[in-house]
């Protein structure tokens, strides 16, 4: 009988309180899973791994890329159906959208994680994980990319975004919305993601900086990017694209000593575009900088490190990141 695979990294939902230091501590996190999946899903084999046992403020561009080929190795065996990754909330759009981006699959990835602790009084790690569960074993989750579930709902790797820092339903997909939701034991999909693109390749290149705009910002991180080996560097820009005129020449400087740039809007919804003149999306289009579309920066990142790391430059990694935005 096929079954689905658990992996755990840490994050809250593995994590208890310590009251000798006053803390919210990592502990091992693959084992309640089990037992949990045994007792209320009876149905669904369940097995599990422990990749990690970390924060994932602590989680890094190559380490996450070592996970997800874990799971491309697992999903090509023949008695896994789908596979569930529990995940701490920091960074978990991040490592969702890096595995949507390499793993060319139709099984499911499900992502998955809590907000408070596993001992919290009201903890929303049990359901969550049950929740993936069940969207992992269903067949309507099959080839939709892979998937975050957070209190009842799905939504794709590549919209979602953590908003809150401690509310239950942090995850939301502002622009596009939710994929569907899970209503006890059913699965319900309302949409299906129709902007996406796959990328698997054998590396990554974690020199990827982001740089946020603000009123009167200069040049001079853009400068320690290019002094410090970085190979790509995102901009927030204001707007639809847009820099100051100092940020401008960083911007040329860089892209004169072959780093890549690759414009993103600090809104939290909308598409960037060369629109505007001086320092706006026109010059940095002439300059070289490519546009991100409604990928937030945090996703471009991710975006760039990958196809970088995948020896695209030029017109290639322009066409590779229209076609994974939008």
């Amino acid at each position: 009988m096929k079954k689905v695979v658990i992996i755990s990294t840490g994050g809250t939902i593995a994590s208890r309180f310590k009251p000798e230091t006053r803390e919210v501590s990592v502990g091992n996190s693959s084992e309640p899973f089990q037992e949990l999946a045994a007792l209320r899903l009876p149905s669904i084999p369940v097995e599990t791994f422990e990749f990690s046992s970390i924060g994932s403020y602590m989680m890094s561009l190559e380490r996450a890329f070592e996970l997800i080929r874990m799971i491309g190795d697992l999903l090509k065996r023949k008695d896994i159906m789908g596979v569930v990754v529990t995940h701490g909330t920091d960074t978990l759009e991040e490592t969702a959208y890096m595995a949507d981006l390499l793993l060319d699959a139709s099984k499911p990835v499900v992502f998955t994680g809590a907000q408070k602790a596993a001992d919290d009084f009201e903890p929303d790690g049990p359901r969550n994980v049950l929740d993936a569960i069940r969207v992992a074993a269903d067949g309507s989750s099959q080839g939709k990319g892979v998937l975050v579930v957070f209190d009842h709902e799905i939504h794709a790797a590549r919209d979602v975004t953590k908003t809150h820092t401690s509310q239950l339903n942090t995850f939301q997909s502002a622009e596009h919305g939710k994929l569907g939701e899970i209503d006890q034991d059913a699965v319900l999909f309302h949409r299906a993601p129709l902007i996406r693109a796959t990328f698997p390749n054998g590396a990554i290149e974690p020199r990827v900086d982001i740089v946020k705009l603000a009123m009167g910002s200069d040049r001079r991180f853009i400068d320690c990017a290019i002094e410090s080996g970085a190979r790509g560097i995102v901009i927030e820009a204001f707007g639809r694209g847009n820099v100051t005129p100092d940020v401008l020449n960083g911007i040329e400087q860089a892209i004169a000593a072959s780093v890549s740039v690759v414009i993103a809007s600090r809104c939290p919804r909308g598409r960037v575009a060369p629109v505007y003149g001086i320092s706006g999306g026109v010059a940095l289009s002439r300059a070289g900088a490519v546009f991100a579309g409604d990928l937030g920066g945090i996703k471009a990142r991710i975006l760039l490190a990958i196809l970088l790391g995948a020896g695209m430059s030029g017109d290639a990694l322009k066409h590779a990141i229209e076609m994974a935005s939008a």
